[in-house]
């Protein structure tokens, strides 16, 4: 099992489209593809908003799979198209790292 955390940086101005646009799709459509998302949290780093949420993977081959059929969805692509027209770009800088348990992590 690994796990994977995801930050945003998203933008005040448009936070509630950027939410919204997460809730109601990106989820959906990521959990087709068997993504587990565990939490999502909003937090402040200066003046910098940031949406982090944590995923779930038995492997790092199945995390990359998925990422790729996520990405290419017909649908997905649409959605942020019409949302960024909509609202204006939604997801400024984007950091992703996969995190591997120690030997001694309390979940091995």
């Amino acid at each position: 099992m690994i796990h994977q955390l995801r930050i945003y940086e998203i933008f005040d101005q448009n936070k509630e489209a950027f939410h919204n646009r997460f809730r109601d799709h990106a989820w959906r459509i990521m959990r087709s593809y068997g993504f587990n998302i565990l939490g999502t949290w909003e937090t402040r780093l200066g003046d910098r908003t940031e949406f982090v949420y944590l995923l779930a993977w038995p492997d790092e081959k199945t995390m990359r799979h998925a990422w790729e059929q996520f990405r290419a969805n017909e649908e997905w692509k649409e959605i942020k198209k019409i949302t960024n027209a909509r609202h204006g770009d939604l997801v400024g800088e984007i950091q992703d790292r996969m995190l591997t348990p120690t030997s001694y992590s309390p979940d091995q």
